[in-house]
């Protein structure tokens, strides 16, 4: 019988199962090679009580990683960090920009809340590491760094800036995921993936020499996404041919219809409360 080394519980999505609280953000509780990874906070009202629920110890965290700097990965950040002494933090120094994003031609701010910015900067030096590379986190785990945007028709899955009056488009260079090096292939873990998914999912390859996607789980951010990155999105998950393909959050409930329509049973539409075992 095998016994599964590596557990990923949702933490926080924009769905959620019976006593479970949905609200738009994503976190993932990570269990492997001995550790406890905390990949973001979601917005932090869910946070508490999902945790509690579902059994898990936010004081046991030992890392956590912050996919982007939006206030729907990060709002929990002070929660944790009052909770656990001992965690380090991992994240672009982008997260920390001021952010905004145009929705009926009005700016709306969504940078990381000043008060979890607050509990970063209060942050011991040695337990914060600005990721802008590619970082090791133990033999069988990662970070992508920055993402290199290969592919032409995938883009930030929509209207970001950097100030308000709109003149500074927002590239959202922080964005990274994590990976888990596993002996059937690569489990990835995306906050939105506002680099592209493909993009994501082939620097994960090469940072792995090749090594085969046997997961990915988190937001897609295919939420208006065109037919074009769609149909391009789904040739590249088939020639990848991953076991498991997770979508949550920012992914779209159209994006999932497609998604599973093309790749079948092993499309698992996310929601708080899932649990998977490798």
């Amino acid at each position: 019988m095998k016994v599964a080394k590596t557990k990923i519980t949702i933490l926080v999505d924009d769905q959620a199962g019976n006593e479970l609280v949905a609200e738009h953000g994503l976190s993932l509780w990570i269990e492997t090679e001995g550790k406890c990874i905390l990949f973001d906070t979601g917005q932090g009202s869910a946070l508490e009580n999902n945790a509690r629920v579902l059994g898990i110890d936010l004081q046991k965290t030992d890392i956590l990683v912050l996919s982007h700097g939006h206030n729907d990965h990060t709002g929990g950040i002070p929660r944790i960090l009052r909770q656990t002494r001992s965690a380090d933090v991992y994240g672009h120094p982008g997260i920390m920009l001021p952010r905004y994003r145009f929705k009926n031609g009005m700016a709306e701010p969504i940078q990381i809340p000043g008060r979890s910015m607050e509990a970063i900067d209060e942050l011991p030096l040695e337990r914060l590491h600005w990721v802008q590379i590619p970082t090791i986190l133990s033999d069988k785990i990662g970070l992508t760094g920055p993402i290199p945007r290969k592919t032409s028709f995938e883009d930030t899955g929509g209207s970001f800036y950097l100030d308000p009056q709109g003149t500074r488009p927002d590239p959202i260079e922080d964005d990274l995921a994590l990976w888990i090096r596993t002996d059937e292939g690569v489990i990835v873990c995306v906050g939105c993936a506002h680099a592209g998914l493909v993009n994501t999912l082939n620097h994960v390859r090469r940072l792995n020499g090749g090594l085969r996607i046997r997961a990915v789980i988190g937001g897609f951010h295919l939420l208006n996404a065109g037919r074009e990155r769609l149909d391009q999105t789904i040739i590249a998950l088939q020639k990848a041919e991953p076991d498991m393909v997770v979508p949550c959050h920012c992914t779209g409930e159209l994006a999932v219809a497609v998604l599973r329509n093309a790749l079948g049973e092993r499309v698992l539409s996310g929601a708080a409360g899932m649990i998977f075992l490798f």
